[in-house]
């Protein structure tokens, strides 16, 4: 099994979502987050004062799938969030041992 964490622009979730859903991918986490990579920040003005926003915000998106469906929700992921310009994102995939759902306390692909 493996997991995915996609950082994407905030205006981009609903895209990302109906098509992970559309895909068959059930399970999502998202969570709101702020930071900087090379984008570094930006600057705003808002009443004739320039100030600058050194965390970006953006949405954290997670989830978990079988190892052989891992490369369909990158790609749906990318061209989902994709607009071609600075801070668009990233994506890390890390392995995952193990899962149980609590309820049943059914474990591996029967509890995704």
């Amino acid at each position: 099994m493996k997991k995915i964490e996609a950082i994407i622009r905030p205006f981009k979730l609903d895209d990302v979502h109906n098509s992970l859903l559309e895909a068959g991918f059930a399970g999502l986490t998202v969570t709101e987050v702020r930071g900087y990579g090379r984008q570094k920040g930006h600057k705003e003005i808002y009443r004739g004062a320039e100030y600058n926003i050194e965390f970006v915000p953006k949405i954290k998106i997670e989830l978990v799938c079988e190892a052989d469906k891992a490369e369909k929700a990158i790609s749906i992921i990318i061209n989902a969030s994709k607009t071609g310009a600075v801070g668009d994102g990233k994506i890390f995939v890390s392995s995952v041992e193990e899962v149980i759902r609590i309820r049943t306390e059914e474990s591996g692909k029967s509890a995704l």
